[in-house]
């Protein structure tokens, strides 16, 4: 069985979300096969159902003004920053052609990005209780996912250039007291494509597919 995979590049976040739910209505439908959407946001803070206002520390005019959206999502989990510089993969697997499991779905994406940083030389980890990929205990990759119909959506994050982590000093990141980090940080100079690339090989090994990018 293979997935497609969509490059957007650099997108607002509702448009990459209309998207979504073009692709996800495919797929649930079994039209199209399971997919992987790539792309980089412009800057937006997203709120999972489980955010609390405490976690935004700017008032959300002062964030417009400074051109930085604010979007309430449908996603699991807490706060979160996106922008350029970060990549997101959000991918639309039907689990009915995988295994019916939210739990296993979730450390199957965490299992993407640790195998991938270990070809990279990084030794990254998950913390028992949390969501999410840490190295040298800085969070690297969120995730933030939702299931209807067993076909997921929205994805992980993987924090790529430097620049992308300055404005998680404006929330608190997935709600907790927690720093993070970046691929550049770690190894100084990196290629987007080869990480994208990476990435997508990382999920056809754990899901078992081959990819078809459009």
């Amino acid at each position: 069985m293979d997935f497609k995979v969509f490059d957007l590049g650099l997108i607002e976040y509702n448009q990459a979300f209309n998207f979504q739910k073009e692709i996800w209505q495919g797929v649930k439908e079994n039209k199209i096969p399971s997919s992987i959407i790539i792309c980089e946001h412009y800057p937006v803070i997203t709120l999972g159902r489980n955010t609390k206002k405490a976690n935004i520390f700017v008032d959300p005019s002062q964030l417009k003004k400074n051109g930085i959206e604010v979007i309430k999502t449908d996603r699991g989990g807490d706060i979160t920053y996106h922008g350029p510089g970060q990549l997101v993969f959000y991918p639309i697997f039907n689990l009915n052609n995988f295994r019916r499991d939210i739990a296993f779905f979730l450390r199957n994406l965490e299992e993407v990005v640790i195998r991938y940083l270990y070809e990279l030389g990084i030794v990254a980890e998950r913390i028992t209780g949390l969501t999410g990929v840490w190295v040298g205990g800085k969070k690297i990759s969120s995730i933030g996912i939702a299931i209807r119909k067993w076909t997921t959506y929205h994805g992980l994050s993987l924090n790529v250039y430097r620049p992308c982590l300055l404005n998680f000093g404006l929330i608190r990141p997935c709600g907790m007291d927690i720093e993070v980090t970046s691929l550049e940080d770690i190894l100084g100079r990196v290629k987007r494509d080869k990480i994208k690339n990476g990435i997508v090989r990382k999920f056809g090994e754990i899901f078992k597919y081959q990819g078809e990018k459009r």
